[in-house]
């Protein structure tokens, strides 16, 4: 006996974050975590790996601007690419120790 095909009547959709969302840290917040702040100073290539590996993303991609847009865009943070661009242009380092922060923050409170 031939069984009947199953029908899709509803595709998967794209769920946007909330834009209710913010930095757990500023960008110069780096007293709030000497580690971090340490390793992206003396150690500014572990830190981005660290960062991309926390986002299942490439290694190489941890310090980038699209790492920035990604990880604002998907926990709502407001902002513009072209902020994104200057921030990780002019501050790499601040830049990457704010993404690691927010990071650890976000899972200490089991939200990452």
């Amino acid at each position: 006996m031939a069984q009947a095909p199953t029908v899709i009547v509803t595709q998967p959709g794209f769920v946007r974050a909330p834009q209710n969302s913010n930095w757990q840290t500023s960008l110069c917040d780096c007293f709030n975590d000497c580690g971090v702040c340490l390793c992206g100073t003396f150690c500014f290539t572990c830190l981005g790996c660290q960062v991309a590996a926390d986002m299942n993303e490439c290694c190489l991609c941890g310090t980038t601007v699209a790492m920035r847009t990604l990880y604002r865009t998907r926990y709502g943070i407001p902002g513009s690419l072209c902020d994104d661009y200057v921030t990780t242009i002019f501050c790499p380092v601040c830049s990457v120790c704010q993404i690691k922060r927010d990071i650890n923050r976000r899972r200490a409170m089991n939200a990452f």
